[in-house]
């Protein structure tokens, strides 16, 4: 069974993230909310946890995971960044966008599109979400939590607990969430390409 954990939405108790980032350290797979829906996570080097992934979501090795990062300091260290592009993604974030940008060497190769070398990350405006991120020290490695048969994600931690308590090690329950996943947006040409027009609105980026 999964570790319940009831974290307060706007004032998340330090004890309780830390025990959630404890989870992750020791290869644990958490579900926990963001600023679009629930999203199901692990650590970078949690090979293991992407599999577990794939296999809960029923998707091919070629799915794309995005990097949930802290802060544009975090978000620096995997990808690279143009001037231009900066100022559109400084501008979306934080919120409930992935912007798909050249990935570093910093990216473990399983994590990136193998033929363009990219990967998505986004920093969300969610406080637990940003707390994990925070105590964890590097991104966490996320997919939408879309269940095959489902049309939209669960919006609430029970409802988590109900689909998937023992195929997890913790779910974090903060209330209600969003049942849009994020909008993903391609930049990494230098170009706009709106690849999933989702919870963020992409008027302002075309």
């Amino acid at each position: 069974m999964a570790r319940y954990l009831d974290i307060h939405p706007v004032d998340p108790q330090p004890r309780l993230i830390e025990q959630a980032v404890r989870i992750l350290r020791d290869g644990g797979l958490i579900a926990y909310p963001t600023d679009s829906c629930y999203a199901l996570g692990c650590t970078l080097d949690n090979a293991d946890g992407l599999e577990r992934i794939r296999r809960i979501r029923q998707v091919g090795q070629n799915h794309d995971f995005t990097l949930v990062c802290a802060d544009f300091a975090q978000l620096g260290q995997f990808v690279i960044i143009s001037n231009p592009v900066f100022r559109l993604v400084k501008n979306s974030t934080p919120g409930p966008y992935t912007f798909i940008l050249p990935a570093t060497k910093e990216v473990p190769r399983r994590m990136s599109h193998p033929k363009k070398k990219t990967v998505g990350v986004r920093i969300p405006e969610h406080r637990v979400a940003h707390a994990l991120v925070e105590a964890l020290g590097e991104p966490i490695v996320s997919s939408t939590l879309l269940l095959p048969g489902h049309e939209e994600p669960p919006s609430e931690g029970w409802q988590v607990q109900d689909l998937l308590d023992h195929q997890l090690e913790a779910i974090i329950d903060s209330g209600e969430v969003g049942i849009d996943p994020t909008s993903v947006v391609d930049v990494s040409s230098g170009t706009v390409e709106v690849r999933r027009e989702g919870a963020g609105d992409v008027a302002h980026l075309l």
